[in-house]
């Protein structure tokens, strides 16, 4: 069992959330792992940059998440992975996706909208409380 730590972003323009799409159809947040000389708001601001073409910065950190699965790449690995979650604010609404990483598409959704276009239940979860912690500031 292999230990892995991520970190990404639920970034903001407006009243817009940043989603990517990927080659398979799923809308997901844009997230990666942690490098070793980073630490995880760090590695959220590369990761959007990376895998967006988003300019952002760290407004508040709004917890981590748990979930496993099995490395397809690696004889069917279990990976346990912990993704910290920060809400970001972009620039402006330029954004372009990394196709090496698979993603073909990367756009600012409304937020009413995001959750529910999310694949994942647990980006959905942390999409509602980016939405609230957004109310808050």
């Amino acid at each position: 069992m292999r230990e892995e730590i991520s970190s990404g972003g639920v970034v903001i323009f407006g009243n817009a959330i940043l989603l990517l799409r990927k080659y398979n159809g799923d809308w997901v947040l844009p997230k990666g792992k942690v490098e070793e000389h980073e630490d995880t708001s760090t590695a959220a601001v590369r990761e959007v940059l990376e895998e967006g073409g988003v300019k952002a910065e760290v407004l508040k950190y709004l917890g981590e998440i748990h979930y496993s699965f099995k490395n397809s790449w690696q004889n069917h690995e279990v990976v346990n992975k912990t993704v910290h979650w920060y809400l970001m604010k972009a620039r402006n609404m330029d954004c372009n996706p990394q196709k090496e990483e698979g993603f073909i598409e990367a756009r600012f959704v409304h937020m009413n909208r995001a959750a529910e276009l999310a694949k994942y239940d647990d980006e959905r979860d942390i999409i509602s409380k980016a939405i609230q912690a957004m109310n808050n500031l």
